[in-house]
């Protein structure tokens, strides 16, 4: 069986809605028929835990790895149990999340898949296991030793890339430089056509400042230094004064977007997708998707968590999966 057929999931925290909402993706993929070898990375008593409490019986069997995969069931690599204790980030949940990530990307290194669909992590329980930890993102970009790589966010309504990623706020101007942004600007570009399909896309560059600067009355980002590396470019444009763009619903008329920091792009980009909304790693020599939402302690284990932002990230790895196929042919 091809690696291409083989999807990886990890069991993101166990005291989240990780587990419940691959669950429900599980048996609505089973349900339809799905050709792809579906593995799954989870500490054993959580997989019986939800197996026995949600009302979605599905075909699966335990593997010692992913070469004994099949279609037309789950195939489950028991990872050793884990204590849960549901609502609460802790030291074990966090090892477990990290270890089910670390299982995945040591199969994608081996080249026994290239796709991976990660559930929701903390970022806190992780780093309360001892393991120091920014982000996924970060994570599999270390693990791929990958320097110029983005965290993107996918949607029908709209595509978005940061420049900077989980830092804090005082930080970012330090990070703004002409020649990372150009960098970055040109993956996006390369992700848009290689993943993506389009030929020529038009990317929207936002300013850092309030009113993008005003003229460098509120900042002088804007012309020192993004304007500069717009103009390396012949396919972006900006920069946006972010408030204005938004209102307007400027982003419609581009195909991605790029802003400066996190909230800059994540506030509108939720309000927009917060149910179906996809974070993906682009620059990776693998596909990394993931739902676009957190751990969600206060809902987990009731029944009640959404599954549709992981069912997006998983159609947009197989849509990114077929698209690079296209581009190796």
């Amino acid at each position: 069986m091809k690696k291409e057929n083989k999807i990886l999931f990890t069991c993101g925290d166990i005291n989240g809605i990780g587990p419940e909402i691959s669950f429900k993706l599980f048996y609505f993929l089973l349900k339809n028929k799905s050709k792809y070898h579906l593995i799954y990375f989870c500490p054993a008593n959580v997989f019986r835990f939800y197996y026995e409490m949600l009302p979605l019986k599905f075909k699966y069997r335990v593997i010692k790895n992913i070469d004994e995969s099949e279609a037309n069931h789950l195939n489950l690599i028991e990872m050793p149990d884990a204590k849960m204790e549901i609502g609460t980030p802790t030291t074990q949940s966090g090892k477990s999340a990290y270890d089910s990530l670390m299982f995945a990307i040591n199969e994608l290194k081996n080249k026994k898949s290239s796709v991976v669909i990660t559930a929701p992590v903390s970022k806190y329980a992780i780093n309360l296991a001892g393991i120091k930890f920014r982000g996924q993102t970060e994570l599999f970009a270390n693990e791929f030793k990958v320097k110029n790589f983005l965290m993107m966010f996918l949607s029908r309504k709209m595509k978005a890339s940061l420049h900077t990623i989980h830092i804090p706020l005082k930080e970012v101007s330090s990070e703004i430089k002409v020649s990372t942004i150009s960098s970055k600007l040109l993956l996006l570009q390369k992700t848009l056509q290689k993943d993506f399909g389009i030929k020529k896309p038009t990317i929207a560059v936002l300013g850092l400042n309030p009113h993008a600067g005003e003229n460098g009355k509120i900042g002088k980002e804007e012309i020192q230094i993004i304007s500069k590396a717009i103009n390396k470019t012949d396919f972006a444009k900006g920069p946006y004064v972010p408030d204005a763009f938004f209102g307007n619903h400027l982003y419609k008329f581009f195909d991605a977007v790029y802003g400066m920091y996190h909230d800059q792009i994540l506030i509108p980009f939720k309000m927009l997708n917060f149910s179906q909304g996809v974070n993906f790693t682009a620059g990776l020599p693998i596909i990394r998707t993931s739902p676009d939402h957190g751990t969600a302690y206060d809902i987990a284990g009731k029944n009640r968590a959404d599954f549709s932002s992981l069912l997006s990230a998983f159609k947009y790895a197989i849509q990114i999966l077929n698209s690079r196929k296209k581009v190796e042919r």
